[in-house]
């Protein structure tokens, strides 16, 4: 059964950008590049069913594209921190859809995701890096930024059960309104459950 999660996209030049934050950091697992992207809402595994559920309400959704920037860097956990990230500007039009998902989540029945919405691209996963490393890294690192980029669409993505990092699919894509023409719609309907057994 895979791992579902909604997510944004990162384009090409921002991946780019985003690359060259690796390295310099003893310990750090680096995501590859096509890898890359803004989790809105980790949905995790789930039956055949409710992710049809989920995505036949996901097809409501009526947002509009929006300027999305990516700017700083961080770390998750602290003392013992497990995960570095470029941080993504939290714009209205962005908290607004992870919120709208958020909603429709819970009225299906998931639990309210118990971590507060920080959007970030994950650049690596780390084991047994030390708190005084980590904060090297990071202040060495503290004034990225790269150029802006639209966001026309956001995706169901599947991972297979691994440590985490990838590789992802898009199972399916829904357009925001006043992209450039529509976007395909990726994958099909979740209830050819055979795929998910691979």
């Amino acid at each position: 059964m895979p791992r579902l999660f909604t997510a944004l996209e990162i384009p090409r030049d921002a991946a780019l950008s985003l690359s060259l934050l690796r390295g310099g950091l003893p310990g750090a697992r680096w995501i590859d590049v096509e890898n890359y992207h803004i989790t809105l809402r980790f949905i995790g595994d789930v039956e055949g069913h409710v992710a049809d559920e989920i995505a036949n309400a996901l097809d409501r959704v009526r947002r509009p594209s929006f300027e999305l920037a990516l700017s700083g860097v961080g770390q998750f956990g602290g003392r013992k921190p497990h995960a570095v990230w470029a941080a993504a500007v939290a714009s209205p039009e962005l908290v607004g859809l992870q919120a709208e998902i958020e909603r429709i989540c819970q009225r299906l029945g998931l639990p309210a995701d118990p971590r507060k919405f920080t959007p970030h691209v994950t650049l690596a996963r780390l084991k047994n890096s030390s708190p005084e490393t980590v904060a090297h890294y990071l202040s060495a690192r503290g004034n990225f930024s790269a150029q802006p980029f639209r966001v026309g669409r956001f995706v169901l993505m599947s991972s297979k059960d691994s440590v985490g990092g990838g590789p992802y699919i898009v199972e399916e894509a829904w357009p925001l309104t006043g992209s450039a023409g529509a976007l395909p719609s990726y994958g099909g309907a979740f209830a050819d459950a055979h795929r998910y057994m691979r």
